[in-house]
């Protein structure tokens, strides 16, 4: 399989970020964006999808840490 060309990842990465965009606004609420996931997904390699997908999830993650703080569970450790 061939690397995607420059016009190709511009697309996707154009693609990924309209998605983004759209499950910020709608809360993570995919059933509002999914003619935008179906866009995503034709436009980017199966194995973006995947990473991008990681990524998004990875971030927020990272920001709730950041705004909120480390919390460990209440019964780590104890047995």
């Amino acid at each position: 399989m061939a690397a995607p060309t420059m016009e190709e990842r511009k697309a996707c990465w154009g693609a990924r970020d309209e998605f983004w965009q759209c499950m910020d606004n709608h809360g993570d609420d995919a059933s509002k964006c999914e003619k935008l996931r179906l866009s995503f997904e034709s436009l980017c390699p199966q194995q973006w999808v995947k990473y991008f997908d990681k990524r998004r999830d990875f971030l927020k993650y990272k920001k709730k840490l950041e705004t909120e703080g480390y919390h460990p569970p209440e019964a780590a450790g104890k047995s």
